[in-house]
């Protein structure tokens, strides 16, 4: 019989955390996977950055612009309502076309959000 706890998580009562005056997230993590909101205002852009981790990327709300690849040469803007997946090691940029709730879920977890050495997302 598997013993391991099952956890119950409300978005509404877990802490935003300020990643820069745009851009905030909440984090459920387990073993395997990361599952975040991240809330961000019109015009914030995330930087071209790659990661390990697959990403799937949900919007809820709003809107993001996305540029893929290297040379940013394919543009996708996700909507609300849509989902855009992300293999690992694949480059991207985004930029919030209006203020945007998306769900993003990672595997496996990412490790730099959880020890918050995301100085890419963070506000100098």
């Amino acid at each position: 019989m598997d013993q391991r706890s099952v956890t119950h998580h409300r978005w509404e009562d877990m802490p935003k955390e300020p990643l820069s005056d745009v851009l905030e997230r909440r984090l459920i993590t387990g073993d395997r996977m990361m599952l975040a909101h991240v809330y961000l205002k019109k015009g914030a852009i995330v930087p071209r950055h790659s990661h390990e981790n697959e990403q799937i990327t949900y919007i809820l709300e709003g809107g993001l612009r996305f540029w893929i690849g290297s040379d940013e040469s394919q543009v996708i803007d996700v909507l609300a309502g849509e989902v855009l997946h992300i293999p690992s090691n694949v480059q991207h940029k985004a930029e919030a076309l209006e203020d945007t709730l998306d769900v993003d879920v990672f595997s496996p977890p990412r490790q730099d959000w959880l020890d918050k050495t995301d100085d890419y997302l963070r506000q100098k």
